[in-house]
């Protein structure tokens, strides 16, 4: 799931007519409108089909056989591995990122089709389009490229195109990691799924690369009363008391702490910024941060995110007859979680603060801490590079994700991840799971050349 919102002016004029077509576009064009014609929700979709549709341009491309990998753990989850070999074994290899599965579309829902490509008005439409299917096509028409071109790497590379990433994660990454770790091992990894370009105004403003993403945690907070006939109120009352604890929690905020991924973040912003946030950008990576600094910044709900843990009530149910004092009130608490925060910390104050044993408090799931990836010189060199080579100089800026993608699976395996999607979207025309999902044709085609450029940088090295 990519999502970059920061919002803020800078940056050259978006050009807007599309290059001459060459055979590394159309090819690009022609993986992309595979793949969007396949359908990969779930549950209808078959994840395996576009697998093997990907394996066998790979095989017509002259890879090894034994260097191609559908592997389906269930019926119509099917995901792709392909290794590059470069000239030095003995180094671990890079690996390339992305996932085949899209969320569910409906075509009465959808103004076109949704499992279509449609070019219309500057646009390609269809479902994955922004969520990922594009950054799959942009990886693939690259690793065939580059065999094509009989370029050889300086160590393997790998590609991993992959199911469930939005259902789950059961039979993606993470069921790869334990049963074909050999398949994706690497020294570190680019996910096509998070970062990327952003456009605002009509103009590119900066290339977001996410380097921390925040853990995923839900809580269950119950009351559990006798009940009774509701002509004889009594003094406790379930739904009382849970709305009593959650207005506690409404009032409690996290306190603001920063890692080498979010300091780095402000830093640039307060660096490329000309409105009046810069001041607080730059005061926020202080250390301490300015505490004036954070709370103006706190009150936009994308910088509040970034500068702590956030808990949240999301759902709510109380009760089973009108006439019926509640036996139970329930409340679902969503929390995301800062990499330098524990979970047990965060239950902890969820406990504190609301204060009163009678609410039951459990986490939904085991709960898994994501480490920020170090901040590897070579790769962000290699980005900015492959950034100035296509759209000129432009902030090439670390972030965290304030939501989930299969990166962090790897993360927590104990490898570094880097998200940079190849694609510039308008920040106020962000689409993904959305009817009628698009992607700007320019975006698409310079994606291209930014791939091609990215990879080619890293595996040079």
């Amino acid at each position: 799931m990519r999502l970059l919102i920061i919002g803020f002016a800078f940056g050259s004029a978006l050009r807007l007519a599309i290059a001459q077509d060459t055979p590394e576009k159309e090819l690009a064009h022609s993986v992309l409108k595979e793949l969007i014609e396949i359908d990969t929700s779930d549950p209808l979709g078959d994840n395996t089909r576009a697998a093997e549709a990907m394996a066998a341009r790979f095989r017509g491309a002259g890879f090894a056989p034994s260097d191609i990998h559908v592997l389906a753990p269930a019926d119509r989850k099917g995901n792709v591995v392909v290794r590059f070999h470069g000239k030095d074994a003995s180094r671990k290899p890079i690996l390339f990122m992305g996932h085949l599965d899209v969320v569910a579309a409906r075509r009465e829902d959808w103004s076109r089709d949704p499992f279509k490509l449609i070019d219309e008005d500057g646009y390609y439409y269809g479902r994955g389009t922004q969520d990922m299917k594009s950054d799959d096509a942009l990886l693939v028409t690259t690793f065939l490229r580059l065999k094509k071109e009989g370029f050889v790497p300086a160590r393997d590379l790998i590609l991993a195109l992959t199911a469930d990433e939005e259902v789950g994660h059961n039979n993606g990454v993470q069921w790869l990691l334990k049963e074909h770790r050999d398949l994706i091992d690497c020294e570190y990894a680019i996910n096509a799924d998070a970062g990327g370009g952003q456009i605002k105004n009509g103009k590119r403003e900066l290339m977001g690369v996410q380097a921390a993403e925040k853990t995923y945690a839900t809580y269950h907070l119950d009351v559990r009363n006798p009940g009774g006939h509701s002509s004889l109120p009594t003094t406790e009352n379930a739904i009382y008391q849970l709305a009593d604890a959650l207005g506690r929690l409404q009032k409690f905020t996290f306190p603001a702490k920063l890692n080498e991924v979010t300091q780095s973040f402000f830093e640039r912003m307060g660096a490329i910024t000309k409105d009046d946030t810069a001041a607080d950008f730059r005061a926020v990576s202080h250390t301490p941060p300015d505490a004036a600094a954070v709370e103006r910044l706190s009150r936009q709900p994308y910088y509040n995110a970034q500068l702590r843990t956030t808990c949240i009530p999301t759902e709510l149910k109380a009760g089973h007859s009108e006439n019926a004092l509640p036996q139970l009130a329930e409340a679902v608490v969503n929390c995301r979680i800062l990499p330098n925060d524990s979970a047990q910390m965060v239950e902890d104050a969820l406990r504190r603060v609301v204060a009163d044993p009678k609410v039951e408090i459990s986490p939904t799931a085991e709960v898994l801490p994501s480490p920020f990836s170090p901040l590897r010189p070579d790769v962000l060199n290699a980005i900015t590079g492959a950034v100035e080579s296509v759209w000129g100089r432009l902030p090439v800026v670390p972030l965290m994700e304030t939501g989930a993608t299969d990166g962090k699976f790897l993360r927590i395996a104990g490898v570094p991840v880097y998200g940079v999607s190849a694609l510039f979207l308008d920040i106020d025309d962000i689409r993904a799971h959305g009817r009628d999902e698009r992607v700007p044709k320019q975006s698409f085609y310079d994606g291209v050349r930014f791939d091609y450029e990215l990879v080619k940088r890293l595996a040079s090295e």
